[in-house]
């Protein structure tokens, strides 16, 4: 059974959570998109891990995790997790596979987004600063250097000769930033060639053998559907496909092969960066919610904004991606509100608005339409059983189900995978 994972808000829904989960019963977990950028938080018998390449499976000691080849990879990054997780007593080897056909994030991709990031002012994206749309930009302009150039030493030799030589012009200037050295990246990335050879595979081959061995398979998406390049809240996106499609491209299995697609949002909303967000709280309320869950970047720690949570990004999400089921997480951050809204539509200029729009500056002018409901002031995080939920957090879920016209299959009520309702 191949199952994709993705996260049906503006990211940071909890899937590493949820992958984990699902991941004691997997034999295969491929990460498909996306980079470093990412950042999927697991706690497993009290520990905390934070993987931001690594496919969220790894805490399963009998289960292979693939990064794919829609992956950009920033190896000095994934050397990092590879060394926590050896302290944490994580054991890798015979597990990890890397894709050969993963392009790779460069120092000079980094320095260009920093760059662009700083020079775009008022309108800037708000992205981390990863180098990750810089490396799909190369990707695409056919100039990409991939995880099997770092076992061709001359061949990477003269393709980062060549890219830096392009990038310092736009450097000097455009940017009028200081050049790049290409010596000291072509020894840094020899060498992680040297390192990382013991993972590098030909990862595509060994997904259409799981697929044809009838193997579990779980695909995890990063950032989440409204972020995705093409159907996202364009241009506040992220560089590659998010939502379901994006499973299949980046992983190389193919889209009939896939059986099941699991969308996870927060019972609430938040997104990270720049961007419209009509369910944005006032100050004082998003600071009050913020702390509650907690809700700084896995990644970059940057303070995420917090809203009520809205039906209609979801209700989107979830048609765009074909959406089976939803896993709702942080249920037990509004435990103790006294009143919830739910945002069920939009009014634009008077009128509803009959779908979820495409242009940006009418999603920002937009009203959202609320419904509200009695909070149910009772702590959740110890609830293991749907039935022993408050009476007004079941009817909070059902409407969610109603609104969205998705069945819920799981509730996560904290941090911890033993943390998690399921729903009969």
């Amino acid at each position: 059974m191949v199952t994709v994972i993705l996260g049906c808000q503006w990211g940071d829904e909890g899937k590493g959570k949820i992958v984990d989960v699902l991941a004691q019963h997997a034999d295969v977990v491929v990460r498909f998109q996306g980079g470093a950028n990412a950042g999927h938080t697991v706690v497993a018998d009290g520990t905390q891990y934070v993987l931001h390449l690594i496919p969220s499976g790894i805490l399963n000691p009998k289960t292979a995790c693939v990064i794919g080849h829609g992956v950009v990879l920033d190896p000095a990054s994934l050397l990092e997790e590879i060394q926590l997780l050896a302290k944490l007593g994580t054991d890798l080897k015979g597990r990890l596979l890397i894709s050969n056909r993963a392009h790779l994030v460069m120092p000079y991709h980094k320095t260009l987004d920093q760059a662009k990031e700083l020079a775009g002012g008022d309108k800037k994206i708000g992205t981390t600063g990863r180098g990750i749309g810089p490396a799909y930009t190369d990707k695409a302009s056919r100039v990409g250097i991939r995880v099997l150039d770092l076992l061709e030493p001359e061949r990477l030799k003269d393709k980062i000769t060549k890219n830096i030589s392009s990038v310092n012009q736009i450097l000097e200037h455009i940017y009028h930033a200081p050049r790049i050295e290409a010596q000291g990246v072509i020894a840094e990335y020899l060498a992680y060639g040297k390192t990382l050879a013991p993972y590098i595979a030909d990862a595509e081959s060994y997904l259409v053998q799981a697929v044809r061995d009838k193997k579990n398979i779980i695909l995890e998406g990063a950032q989440g559907s409204l972020l995705d390049i093409d159907i996202g809240t364009y241009p506040y996106v992220t560089s590659s496909n998010t939502t379901a499609g994006g499973s299949s491209t980046g992983s190389g299995i193919a889209p009939r092969k896939i059986d099941k697609v699991i969308g996870v949002v927060k019972a609430y909303t938040t997104r990270v960066g720049e961007g419209p967000f009509p369910t944005e709280l006032p100050e004082a309320e998003g600071n009050a919610l913020r702390e509650q869950g907690k809700e700084f970047g896995a990644t970059t720690g940057r303070p995420r904004r917090c809203g009520w949570f809205d039906a209609a990004v979801v209700r989107f999400a979830a048609e765009v991606n074909g959406a089976d089921e939803l896993v709702i997480t942080k249920l037990d951050v509004l435990d103790n509100l006294p009143k919830i809204k739910i945002c069920t539509g939009y009014a634009y200029r008077g009128k509803p608005l009959p779908h979820f729009p495409a242009d940006m500056e009418v999603l920002s002018e937009v009203q959202p339409i609320y419904e509200e409901f009695p909070g149910w002031q009772a702590k959740t995080s110890s609830v293991t059983e749907w039935s022993n939920l408050p009476q007004a957090a079941q009817n909070y879920l059902h409407r969610l189900e109603e609104l969205v016209g998705v069945r819920i299959g799981m509730v996560s009520v904290g941090p911890d995978r033993a943390q998690i309702i399921t729903k009969k």
